[in-house]
């Protein structure tokens, strides 16, 4: 059978492309002496169409060699012909910018450059390598030289490569996806502003909490990276007048309202079990006119002027699901039942069985409400000399020896003792267990409503406590809550509920590493989030390029499992994670 003839000659008189089709008309116009009215008829364009067809020609003809058809030339492109970019480079080197920081910046700034053109002119300008820094000096360097950095847009998600020291941030959006927190910040009551959307707004606070960002202020360590914008579905982040004007529009009840959707998640996919560990924290404020109570801080072991916060903690996933900021001596007492109430608003009667909290945080007369309202509570009796003679005079012989489990698998021996006795202000007997510890000069008294729960499980239940104890001191080290820079309460009650969210996705982004699901914040940062890589866009795919890495099989073993997630905020592109074929 004989294969039919394409017809060439149709591709020069039935023009397919808009170019091509423009081409031949002008031709007409230009070459064959046609008037506007008759290629207007014979081209389906209107005359006013083809004459100004006939002006942009024109224009374009006076001002570029070629106006239709590209001319590719022999050789590499120029770098730049003004050197315009070379004095940039050149500055930011003078300002102790390294290779990547440098490339960052230019991307920012739309300029692309390859980073072995930018080695080519800094080695050509006669610059020394820079000493190895740690990250730390890196953001001091780069937030303490101020750069033009682009106004904050939307991303456009048209073909477009990019550097990122945080692409290791990027990892963490499909977790956003999965858990659907994109859609309860849509559905929230956060407002949006007339540039940036609703989720674009929060996505950017959270990107700083999870980025180790000390200060908002520092607004250059953070503005020209593009992998943190995109994150936020953003060209690049706001600037610091930006953080401070949204969050001055927060109320307490948008808070409260988006924690109550978060905790809906957090129940829907069991992440929460039948306790939650409560416990104070005092958040510094360092300026001159203090409205503040004195509060005692055991980061710094003496009472200072500060914010009293509460947070809420499951003991089993570490997952933070209660915060708030404005808590006052007058009130402190009665912030138990406050989260009970808050805890039962989405529905969950009986799924809370247990609170677990330190000796101080209420009243016993409290305890006797929880009581009432069903609620098993584990906590310690303030110790008085006549109580610690008393329990020093039982024998030994009602003291028995009890192994204690701890978070990183290792075990515990105490000796423990029990009785039964009645408190102030309470109905009935409470049920007491002393508990003797080398470690301890005193022994712990530690009271509970629940007659029926075993002792290892009743000291164990409690000594998981010191966890949120711990998450405490994490958000004042990585999340630097002790960092704050407002006196407005409500400011800072926002600037927590974010650390909430960040934490709780750092939690759910290494739970399924195994050995890494109990790490702190700092060490998944560094050993995860912390990777530089190369961003490419292009049709409906979003693909990360991480660099050479200690842990990035397991980075990339985990974003496999969500290669048919797709973000709402990235207009549904798919998105793909891969190890970089350049260190």
């Amino acid at each position: 059978m004989l294969k039919s003839c394409p017809n060439y000659a149709s591709y020069f008189t039935e023009p397919s492309s808009t170019g091509h089709k423009q081409y031949l008309a002008l031709r007409k116009f230009f070459v064959d002496g046609f008037s506007a009215e008759q290629i207007a008829s014979e081209t389906g364009y209107s005359v006013s169409t083809v004459y100004s067809m006939v002006r942009d020609f024109k224009e374009a003809y006076n001002e570029t060699e070629e106006p239709f058809f590209k001319l590719n030339k022999i050789g590499r492109k120029p770098i730049d012909h003004k050197g315009d970019v070379e004095e940039t480079v050149i500055n930011l080197r003078k300002k102790y910018y390294s290779v990547p920081d440098i490339q960052i910046a230019l991307d920012a700034l739309g300029i692309k450059l390859t980073v072995y053109s930018i080695e080519k002119i800094i080695k050509e300008a006669g610059f020394a390598r820079l000493p190895r820094r740690d990250n730390e000096f890196k953001r001091e360097v780069i937030s303490s030289h101020k750069l033009p950095a682009p106004k904050t847009t939307s991303i456009s998600l048209g073909s477009d490569m990019f550097t990122s020291q945080l692409a290791g941030l990027v990892c963490v959006m499909p977790i956003i996806t999965k858990y659907g927190i994109d859609k309860i910040i849509t559905e929230s009551l956060y407002p949006q502003t007339k540039d940036i959307s609703k989720i674009s707004s929060i996505l950017s606070f959270v990107a700083l909490k999870l980025s180790n960002v000390k200060r908002y202020s520092e607004d250059d360590a953070w503005c020209m990276d593009r992998g943190m914008g995109l994150f936020a579905g953003l060209n690049v982040l706001p600037k610091t007048a930006w953080f401070s004007s949204y969050s001055s529009a927060i109320t307490r009840d948008m808070n409260v309202s988006f924690l109550k959707s978060l905790q809906s998640v957090w129940a829907d996919n069991e992440l929460l079990s039948d306790t939650a560990n409560l416990d104070f924290t005092a958040i510094p404020y360092w300026g001159d006119d203090d409205p503040f109570e004195n509060n005692w801080s055991g980061k710094r072991n003496k009472s200072l002027a500060s914010i009293q916060a509460v947070l809420a903690q499951d003991p089993e996933t570490g997952i933070l699901c209660y915060g708030d900021t404005t808590v006052r001596h007058d009130n402190q007492n009665d912030v138990v039942l406050e989260f009970l109430d808050f805890y039962r608003s989405n529905g969950k009667q009986n799924d809370l069985k247990y609170l677990v909290f330190d000796s101080k945080f209420t009243t016993y007369q409290n305890l006797n409400k929880l009581n009432a309202e069903g609620i098993k509570f584990i906590t310690i009796r303030r110790r008085s000399k006549s109580f610690v003679e008393h329990i020093n005079a039982i024998d030994d012989a009602s003291w028995k020896k009890i192994v204690v489990n701890k978070e990183n698998g290792k075990k515990r021996t105490v000796t423990v003792c029990e009785e039964h006795h009645t408190i102030a202000g309470y109905d009935g007997e409470v049920r007491h267990v002393y508990i003797k510890d080398k470690n301890r000069a005193q022994p712990a008294i530690l009271i509970t409503n629940d007659f029926e729960i075993p002792l290892q499980k009743l000291v164990q239940k409690y000594s998981r406590r010191w966890l949120v104890e711990t998450e405490i001191s994490e958000h004042i080290d990585f999340f630097h809550l002790n960092r704050n820079s407002s006196g407005i309460v409500i400011k800072v009650d926002f600037d927590l509920t974010m650390t909430i969210l960040a934490h709780n996705l750092y939690k759910l982004f290494c739970k399924d590493f195994d050995g890494y699901s109990h790490c702190e914040a700092q060490t998944i940062f560094n050993k995860f989030i912390s990777a530089p890589g190369q961003i490419c866009i292009e049709k409906d795919l979003v693909t990360v390029k991480l660099k050479k890495k200690r842990t990035l099989p397991i980075i990339l073993e985990r974003m496999n499992a969500f290669k048919d997630i797709r973000c709402s905020w990235l207009g549904d592109y798919n998105m793909l994670f891969s190890a970089d074929s350049t260190t």
